[in-house]
């Protein structure tokens, strides 16, 4: 589950500059005072004296909304790529969350649609499972409500999983592993208290209906796999939150703490007229007979799986004004705003440990966390992933049963953006990224492989603070956990000194970028002028390399400008080429990863499609033949290099670029000329860089095309970024390029597409987020009263 919180905390800096976010309790604990009777020993489950296992899982939500289900599988393409279970299996991992989907085997209605079922799929891919050695835990329904002729509401829904879960088990006795439902609490709320998913209720009494729907299919489905494999075993997942407040909603938070439990303590039979929501539940329309069938029906879990997120903790505020307008809400009795608790708790949220302690000492049932996923930047995956299995494994040295670990999102996740509302959403990579041609193994893939293993987790980033902890990520006055003002907290010292990207060059849209993406993504790094780091001396890169020992080096050295170059000699090109030869290979010798940048300029523009990687170069200008001549000489001197070429660049925060010149020009009531007769993708420098730096953790080498999808002309580009901005696009002047003094020759055509992967977002998503970081630049300038006016938003938003 992507996002447990009921309103999505926009982190507005963090994604206009491209950067995706990722995101007390219960008062009863000790063991349930029955088991179900064909449970499985938790001596079955464990090994004695094993390690923290490494399990892992693709995102396979298969949900309705409406009369339409998006299913995570066809969306990502999984459905026609069997082979992912051979890149799963490569990892390392022990079992694998795995679903055969009621809704997609076993769609008709009736009593003979069992015999109907279409079995193709779940067969093939167990099979290969089994012969792999990977364990699936088989799930049935994922954020589901079944087939279209039934629902999380329907009284018949629970007998109708179960006469499928007995058909799969029957089908596959060899199977043990079970989730029959996916996190049934996090799905009520999602289905029946906010809306967002069929049957679409927003009302308490929708809501348990859905929750004891859930349940209760839950244990006839075990009942009924039991009664094929007597040993089969639950694996039953949950979204684990925490609720904090100010005191004066700290009922509503206590209240919350509560119910998050409300699936594991139906199933587990505790939920009596002692249990604190049992009134709430009577009064939400749950009828005694059936709260006391669960306690007549204990279906304890064999293993708790906890799913927790950076969004799964939440802090209710009632002084609004402190908060932004999306985040306010109430109950009824109080308005209040609901937020991200990393942006407002001064001691920051409590974190994996503290969780899955509490639902230790809440159960004493063995646990595993079911779900680890951050979408995010590629370090702050890794950090978090990390964090996860650290506390997991401190856990353990307590005496708590902790079993495993399990990497979620193996393919990454489609629309969680929009709680898998809408089938356009974003994509979020994961363990493997898909938007290449095949699925490309990220730098989680070798941590995760580091972890299966027994290896220590190691990689360059992992010495930088994670945005959830470091003071930055305060977006809100301060409080303490018992909602009080405070003071923001100091920064984080590491306790050694971190490695460090080295980045040449401190000038220029690149160099700039560069410095601010990595001060927000907490990159460790040292920039250093062209003064301080002559690329073209052998000898001063070596002692900068081995002064600050960066485990990679950034060559954002500025290039001079276009039309500059055109004016200086064929030697000065030919030195430009042996300068980058020289910082290549003396990365080379020491082992250090680089990473430099090039032009579309390099291409003629005879082509009428979009230029990619493979297609050779044939600058028109002096600029683009230094900068081919450059990459060529980078590729032979370190072959595994990273050489990212990119459209012409613009963004927020140098005055230089076209789309700020172009804003700042129209908001004072000035014409502003552009080229009408050059198509490019002009790319949009945070996502550029963004991009850049992934790749870079991830280890990727060779040339790759990044640039912003989409062709446009210069002026209909400022004519986009005026509308937006809701500016006067008619003053946008269409001119000729060499009618604007460009005197250098540039393709009329130099649009990149990529072989590789299209990783940025397109242009209008671009130039959205350009204008609104510019037009609050220009605020900060020049008053909040002065100036463009509020940017409009014809393009959907992403968080």
């Amino acid at each position: 589950m992507r996002q447990a919180g009921r309103n999505a905390d926009i982190d507005r800096r963090r994604h206009r500059a491209g950067v995706s976010t990722g995101d007390g309790g219960g008062q009863q604990s000790g063991r349930p005072a029955e088991r179900c009777a064909a449970s499985a020993s938790s001596e079955q489950l464990s090994a004695t004296g094993a390690g923290l296992e490494v399990w892992g899982g693709p995102e396979c939500t298969v949900n309705r909304v409406g009369d339409q289900y998006l299913d995570q599988f066809a969306l990502g393409g999984h459905d026609e790529r069997p082979e992912d279970l051979d890149r799963f299996a490569a990892l390392g991992l022990r079992a694998l969350r795995y679903p055969v989907h009621w809704e997609r085997t076993a769609p008709e209605p009736g009593p003979a649609a069992l015999a109907r079922a279409d079995w193709a799929f779940a067969d093939a891919r167990l099979r290969r499972l089994r012969a792999l050695g990977v364990r699936p835990i088989v799930g049935l329904v994922h954020h589901g409500s079944g087939p279209a002729h039934t629902s999380l509401v329907d009284p018949a829904f629970p007998e109708g999983l179960a006469a499928f879960g007995g058909a799969v088990a029957a089908r596959y006795p060899w199977v043990t592993d079970y989730t029959p439902v996916n996190e049934p609490l996090t799905t009520a709320r999602f289905s029946g208290l906010y809306g967002h998913w069929y049957p679409h209720g927003r009302d308490d009494r929708t809501f348990i209906r859905a929750l004891l729907t859930q349940c209760r299919a839950t244990v006839l489905a075990m009942r009924a796999i039991r009664a094929v494999t007597p040993a089969a075993r639950l694996i039953q997942t949950e979204d684990l939150g925490k609720t904090w407040s100010t005191p004066m909603l700290a009922y509503q938070a206590a209240f919350e703490n509560e119910r998050r439990w409300a699936s594991l303590d139906l199933l587990c039979g505790r939920v009596d007229r002692h249990h604190p929501l049992w009134s709430y539940l009577l009064e939400a329309g749950a009828s005694e007979a059936e709260l006391a069938w669960f306690l007549q029906n204990p279906c304890p879990p064999d293993v708790v799986g906890v799913n927790h997120y950076l969004s799964s903790e939440r802090f209710l505020d009632e002084r609004l004004e402190r908060y932004p307008a999306e985040s306010h809400g109430g109950n009824g009795r109080h308005a209040y705003a609901d937020v991200l608790a990393s942006r407002v708790l001064a001691e920051g949220p409590a974190g994996p440990e503290a969780l899955l302690r509490e639902t230790w000492e809440r159960y004493h049932l063995p646990i595993a966390v079911t779900e680890a996923h951050n979408g995010c930047t590629r370090e702050e995956q890794l950090r978090w992933l990390v964090e996860v299995w650290e506390a997991a494994e401190s856990l353990r040295q307590e005496g708590a049963d902790i079993r495993a670990v399990t990497a979620w999102s193996l393919l990454g996740a489609h629309g969680w953006n929009t709680l898998a509302t809408q089938p356009n959403g974003t994509y979020e990579p994961g363990v493997f990224d898909l938007r290449g041609r095949h699925p490309r193994p990220t730098a989680l893939a070798g941590l995760i492989r580091q972890l299966a293993d027994g290896a220590r987790p190691d990689h360059p980033v992992l010495d930088g603070v994670a945005w959830w902890r470091r003071p930055e990520r305060l977006f809100y006055p301060p409080v303490t956990r018992d909602g009080l003002d405070t003071e923001a907290p100091p920064p984080l010292v590491p306790q050694a000194a971190p490695r460090l990207l080295l980045i040449a060059g401190a000038t220029g849209v690149v160099a700039e970028t560069l410095a601010r993406l990595c001060d927000l993504r907490g990159l460790p790094y040292r920039q250093l002028s062209g003064r301080e780091l002559d690329i073209a001396d052998p000898g001063s890169v070596e002692t900068a390399l081995a002064e600050f020992r960066p485990w990679a080096v950034i060559n954002a050295a500025a290039f001079a400008p276009v039309e500059d170059t055109e004016l200086r000699t064929v030697a000065y090109r030919r030195q430009s080429a042996r300068d980058s030869a020289v910082l290549a290979a003396a990365c080379r010798r020491g082992g250090v990863k680089l990473l430099t940048f090039s032009t579309d300029l390099v291409f003629d523009g005879a082509k009428c499609e979009p230029y990619l990687e493979s297609d050779p170069t044939c600058p028109l200008s002096a600029f683009g033949r230094r900068a081919a001549e450059a990459d060529a000489a980078v590729a032979r001197a370190m072959p595994s290099a990273l050489v990212v070429r990119s459209g012409a660049l613009f963004g927020p925060w140098d005055d230089t670029t076209f789309v700020t010149a172009a804003l700042r020009t129209l908001a004072e009531g000035r014409t502003f000329a552009a080229a009408d007769d050059l198509v490019s993708s002009p790319t949009y420098a945070p996502d550029l860089v963004n991009a850049a730096l992934d790749l870079l953790i991830d280890g990727e080498g060779g040339l790759w095309h990044l640039a912003t999808p989409g062709a446009t002309t210069w002026a209909d580009l400022a004519r986009q970024a005026a509308d937006l901005a809701g500016l006067d696009g008619r003053l946008v002047r269409g001119r000729p390029a060499r009618a604007l003094g460009r005197f250098a020759q540039r393709p009329t055509y130099s649009v990149l597409g990529s072989e590789r992967g299209v990783l940025l977002p397109p242009l209008e998503d671009a130039l959205l987020r350009c204008c609104q970081e510019s037009q609050e630049r220009w605020r900060e300038d020049h008053g909040a009263h002065v100036g463009m006016v509020p940017v409009s938003a014809p393009v959907r938003r992403t968080a």
